[in-house]
């Protein structure tokens, strides 16, 4: 079993620096065999087809992207900057070795326009994920407004991961950047502006109606 769950990391190593490097559609199953060194059979025994052995790599990488979330959520001080975490978390993410050209599950979604029900699924998680995280993390500052908050916030992470493609780099270095000023902007305004001051103003009312 050992042997078997070893040779199983190998396929997905090479998969994922195949996939998310040259592309889900450019990179062959015989590319991906002859880099991890196994044979047809243990992939297909293993994961069913590429798209499954795609959908593997890309639900290991959710995981690794999520410690390295949760890791910066730790080191915040306040509501505010847990809610921004997520732009100095994408930094740090990038900065690993194994960082890839851009977002490994946008690059995937843009490639598949057809994907195979487990790999929907995966593409799926990943953005419901996404989009939960920054709603929950979002409750403590605007109350009700959370899940609008998080739509916004949600447009701005994906712009700087597509971004990247283009640019090659993400401008303004760790945790900084247009994208964390335009995604600071957003989350003052909610707070401060026009809806945030009423719900400010409704709280006390809502208190005392107790």
């Amino acid at each position: 079993m050992a042997t078997r769950a070893r040779t199983e990391v190998r396929l997905l190593d090479a998969a994922e620096e195949l996939l998310f490097t040259d592309g889900v559609v450019a990179t062959s199953v015989d590319a991906i065999l002859e880099r991890a060194g196994v044979s047809p059979a243990t992939l297909y025994r293993a994961y069913g087809s590429k798209e499954g052995l795609v959908a593997a790599a890309l639900e290991r990488r959710h995981g690794e992207w999520l410690a390295v979330w949760d890791a910066e959520l730790q080191r915040s001080e306040d509501d505010r900057a847990r809610l921004l975490s997520v732009f100095v978390a994408l930094e740090r993410f990038r900065s690993r070795p194994d960082g890839a050209r851009w977002c490994a599950f946008l690059g995937t979604a843009a490639e598949c326009a057809r994907p195979s029900p487990v790999l929907a699924a995966t593409l799926a998680t990943e953005t419901g994920t996404l989009r939960t995280r920054l709603r929950d993390l979002a409750v403590p500052l605007v109350g009700p407004g959370s899940s609008e908050l998080a739509e916004s916030l949600l447009l701005v992470v994906s712009g700087e991961l597509a971004m990247r493609l283009r640019d090659g780099v993400s401008p303004g270095g760790v945790g900084g950047g247009v994208a964390r000023a335009v995604a600071e902007t957003l989350v003052d305004h909610a707070i401060t502006g026009p809806a945030g001051a009423a719900r400010a103003a409704a709280a006390p009312a809502a208190d005392s109606s107790r």
